[in-house]
Order: C-alpha cells, then sequence, then structure tokens
C-alpha cells in the first residue's frame, strides 16, 4: 500500500493530501500538535515512531522557515519525501524538482530550471526556464519568476509578483563588459567561474567554467574580445568564420569525422547575432572548448612540422570548393608583397625616426629583391594561381592536437581567413616553423634555415593537399617560402623605420633585430632554393602524374 504521512493538518496540508490522493496514495494520514481531525494520528515530534507504518513522508507546513526544518529533519530520518507534483501543473522533463517540493494547481515549471527542497510552488505560479529556487522558498499565487533568475533559500515571492532576472556574481569577473558578454552568450545563471586562458597577444581571451551533469566545474567556452585595432570589421570577421566553420562541419561529416572537435564549433548570441557589441563599441565572440588537446608554442622534432603540414594542407583540401570570392577581405592587401614593398619604400623615402642610417645593409637587401616582390602577385593577376579560402597566419600555435594520438585535430585562430593564394599559407608555416632560431635571436649565427623541417612539413602538406593544387601552385610553393620570409622580415624594418608603432618590442631595436632573423632565413632559402623546388615536385609527383595520365 502506497502511504504518506503529512506534517501539518492545516489548508496546505489538506491541498497536499487531495494531491497525494489523485497521485494514488492509499494511506494518507496527518502529524499536527494543535488540529483536531480524524486524520491526525500524533504530533510533529513522534514523526519516528511512525517509520514502520509509512514509507514517505513531507512537511506541508505554510512558513518557509519551518517547512525546511521539518523536510530536512524527515529525510535525515530516512522517509522517503517526495516531491508532491498536482496532475494539472505542467513542469519540464529537464527541470528538476527536489525533496518535499510541492508544486500546486495549474503551476508552471519550464526547461532546465531548479527546484531546490522544500519549496512551495503554489497555483498559478510560473517558473520560466533556467532559474534557480534555493530550498525552503515560497513562490505565490499566480505569481511570475522570469528566466534566469535566482530565488534566495526561505524568500517568499509574494502573490501576483513578477520578478526579473538579476545577475549573480560570477568569480573571477570584476569587469563590467566581460560580465555583459557572459550574460549576452546566455553563460551567466550557470556560470561557475572565468579565468584568462592562453598566450595570445592580440585579442583577450577568457576561459568559462560551466558545471559539468556529475557537478563538477568544467571548461566548456572560450571567450574573446576582439581587437578592434587590429580587425577593423569585425562584422566581417565573424561573417567569415561563420560561414567557413559551418561549411566545414558537412564536409567533416562526409569524412566520418567529428565535426565537434575537427573544427571550431562558433556560439550565436541569445539575439542570434554572430558577435557581442560591448559598451565601448568592442566586439566579443564565443566558441565551444576542445578537450584532450594541445596546443604547441615551438617546433620540437620534424614529426610535429609534418603534422602541422598535413593539417594545414587537409584545412585548404576541406575548403577548395567554399566560394573564396564570398569572404570578405577584412584586411585588404594582407599578403599583397608588392604593396608591402611599396609601403616600406615610403618609410625609406620619409625616414620620420632618422633611423635609416642605423639600417643600410637590411634597406639594401631588401631593396635588391625589389622584383621577387611581384613574383606571386603577378602570377596570381595573370590567372595561373587561383585564390583559395586561406587562413593566413599559418603558425605552429594555430593547431590543436589531440592528447592521445599527437596527430593534427583542429585548425584554431580564423581571424584572418580571406581570399589568398596556397603558396602564402605554405610559405608563413615554413617561415615560422623551418627556423633553427627564435623570431628575435640576436646571434645570427643560431639562425638557419632548416631544410629536414622543409622537407617534412611539404611531405605532410602535399599529402594531404597535393591533389587538388595544380601544378603551377605546387611550382609556387617554395616562392611562397621565400617571399613570406622577406615580406615578413620587410614589415619588421618598416615598423621600425617608422617608429615601432604596429608590433609589440621590448627595446628600441627590436624590430631590427626580428628583420635581421628574417633577412637570415631568406638568404639561406635562396641558397638551398633548387633543393626546395625538388623537394615539393617530389612530393606532388604522384599525385600530378595521375593527374596527367
Amino acid at each position: 500500500m502506497k502511504s504518506l504521512l503529512i506534517l501539518g493538518a492545516g489548508g496546505l496540508g489538506h491541498m497536499i493530501r487531495e494531491t497525494a490522493l489523485e497521485l494514488g496514495y492509499e494511506k494518507v494520514s496527518f502529524l499536527d500538535d494543535a488540529a483536531k481531525d480524524p486524520e491526525v494520528v500524533g504530533k510533529s515530534c513522534d514523526y519516528q515512531a511512525f517509520l514502520g507504518e509509512y514509507e514517505s513522508a513531507v512537511a506541508a507546513l505554510g512558513d518557509n522557515g519551518m517547512r525546511l526544518y521539518w523536510t530536512e529533519r524527515l529525510m535525515e530520518a530516512g522517509y522517503q519525501v517526495p516531491a508532491i507534483i498536482h496532475p494539472s501543473a505542467v513542469v519540464s522533463k529537464s527541470a528538476a524538482i527536489g525533496q518535499g517540493s510541492f508544486v500546486l494547481h495549474r503551476a508552471v515549471v519550464n526547461t532546465h530550471t531548479v527546484v531546490e527542497h522544500g519549496v512551495l510552488i503554489n497555483s498559478g505560479a510560473v517558473i520560466d526556464h533556467d532559474s534557480y529556487i534555493a530550498s525552503g522558498a515560497h513562490i505565490g499565487l499566480g505569481s511570475v519568476v522570469k528566466s534566469n533568475c535566482t530565488i534566495a533559500s526561505k524568500r517568499k515571492v509574494e502573490a501576483g509578483e513578477v520578478i526579473f532576472s538579476t545577475r549573480r556574481k560570477i568569480d573571477g569577473v570584476s569587469d563590467r563588459n566581460l560580465e555583459d558578454a557572459i550574460y549576452a552568450f546566455g553563460f551567466g545563471p550557470r556560470c561557475s567561474y572565468v579565468k584568462p586562458f592562453g598566450a595570445g597577444h592580440i585579442n583577450e581571451t577568457y576561459a568559462v567554467y560551466m558545471p559539468s551533469q556529475e557537478g563538477e566545474d568544467q571548461l566548456a567556452y572560450v571567450l574573446q574580445r576582439v581587437n578592434s585595432n587590429v580587425f577593423k570589421d569585425p562584422a566581417g570577421v565573424m561573417d567569415n568564420i561563420f560561414g567557413v566553420t559551418e561549411y566545414m562541419r558537412g564536409v567533416i561529416r562526409r569524412e566520418g569525422g567529428d565535426p565537434d572537435r575537427e573544427t571550431l564549433s562558433y556560439i550565436k548570441t541569445k539575439s542570434g547575432l554572430n558577435y557581442f557589441e560591448d559598451s565601448e563599441g568592442e566586439p566579443w565572440r564565443c566558441y565551444n572548448f576542445i578537450p584532450d588537446s594541445e596546443c604547441y608554442q615551438l617546433v620540437e622534432n620534424p614529426g610535429q612540422l609534418y603534422e602541422a603540414g598535413n593539417s594545414f594542407g587537409h584545412f585548404l583540401k576541406q575548403l577548395i570548393a567554399y566560394p573564396a570570392s564570398e569572404l570578405k577581405e577584412t584586411i585588404p592587401d594582407f599578403h599583397h608583397t608588392a604593396k608591402r614593398y611599396e609601403a616600406f619604400q615610403k618609410a625609406v623615402d620619409r625616414d620620420l625616426k632618422n633611423r635609416v642610417y642605423t639600417c643600410k645593409p637590411e634597406v639594401a637587401f631588401v631593396k635588391a629583391r625589389k622584383e621577387d616582390c611581384s613574383v606571386l602577385v603577378r602570377q596570381q593577376e595573370e590567372g595561373k594561381l587561383p585564390l583559395r579560402v586561406t587562413h593566413n597566419d599559418t603558425k605552429l600555435n594555430n593547431i590543436l592536437f589531440d592528447s592521445e594520438t599527437g596527430k593534427g585535430l583542429c585548425i584554431i585562430d580564423l581571424d584572418t581567413i580571406m581570399p589568398g593564394l596556397a603558396a602564402n599559407d605554405f610559405g608563413d608555416s615554413i617561415r615560422s616553423g623551418a627556423t633553427t632560431g627564435a623570431e628575435d635571436e640576436k646571434n645570427l649565427d643560431l639562425v638557419h634555415f632548416d631544410l629536414d623541417l622543409y622537407e617534412a612539413y611539404v611531405k605532410g602538406y602535399l599529402e594531404a593537399a597535393g591533389e587538388v593544387l595544380t601544378p603551377e601552385e605546387v611550382e609556387s610553393l617554395p616562392w611562397g617560402a621565400r617571399l613570406m620570409t622577406l615580406e615578413c622580415g620587410m614589415r619588421f624594418l618598416t615598423d621600425y623605420l617608422e617608429g615601432d608603432t604596429y608590433f609589440k618590442t621590448a627595446y628600441p631595436e627590436h624590430n631590427l633585430v626580428r628583420a635581421r632573423t628574417q633577412f637570415r632565413l631568406v638568404e639561406e632559402m635562396e641558397q638551398q632554393f633548387e633543393r626546395m623546388q625538388e623537394l615539393a615536385r617530389q612530393y606532388a609527383g604522384a599525385y600530378l602524374t595521375g593527374r596527367e595520365a
């Protein structure tokens, strides 16, 4: 026989008794210290004496503190303390109703709302989605608790009252713009804490921790404030990113892969926008964190660079059918090396900081390669090299590697996705990866172009992308390495001449030191250029032969 013992034989107690009978309880009795009622079988203090006779018990007391106190006493005593929900109430399957709580006639509890133990939700009350009702609270007759609200323990929401969302304190959040962004993406009501994340120098990045289903805090999202000084068109940047990543999800599914791990999954704001703009007009965007992945800052061995080449080659192949012309050029002429030369020449002619005399050999080095700067640009203008969807920042640390397998998993940092040449992406990887020295190494004896690392990258890249590249594109790859390295050095030198206005510097000659390392790499690439071309042709040979046949 299904039995229930109710502490409190007042009006609420009798409402709970009627509901319990409708729910199928056959034996329902009261404990009450004062009521004279034939169904009262004892006083409240007798509750332990009835443990063997009644399997379940609840505390139907109107006072919030007393209802919570007795609910917890019944739970400690070993009773089953059920939630009593009237058949006319509407409770979402995703809502959680705690022990000894009551949801009365025609009340509504919407999705993902949490109701702790000993709560009374009175007739006609509405609690909207994603709210949190703490233990012992009373949601009065016909009242409304709007979405994303938190009701404190033992609080009474009066009959007919409307409670609007209030923000809760989130650990690690002291900045109003960061808080606004967290709520704009819908994380505020449940976010556990936030802390700075990553090693990037351009965007302001945060890790957002949320409670898991097991109740433990876990890193769930990455939230970024985009640097609008660098990215002048944040709407264009985000349009490009959403277009490419959503397209890639379909490609990855067709390949049999996991789109939630193999491409970034960006999240729209609650109002459906690609990004949130804060009170200072700065853009914020958010994407899902990919667990069990790693990011490396420096190349440790040729195998790592092979994986990098394979990852960026596969990225190009996945996007080979994506219409590059639909992408916005968010940084105009980013890899137009001939125009970079023009900017360099202007900086030399103006010599704003009177620095030309300190770097005459470096200026002469660039001027001697003026014609080289137009090699790829001219081929693209003549239609020999097609525009592709290119990443434009193909450093090693823009790849996530699978923690278990060590394989390249996902390409990240998609801010500079634009139409471009395959040779540019290839070349930027070689510039930053196939070197023995740091970008700002002062001792040039330690800076060399490493042909073994170059070969490892070429092999991985062409194994992934060789079948989709044209013969002309394969021939352009070594040129991409030379010109992206020259272009980068030229940009460092230009910034040095203009007073270090773009790149962050740690000391006055920092940009000049950077330029020198790049020019040393260019010099050694030129010396080994024929071998670079041979290796590109060698690893592309199988694909080219197959297509010609």
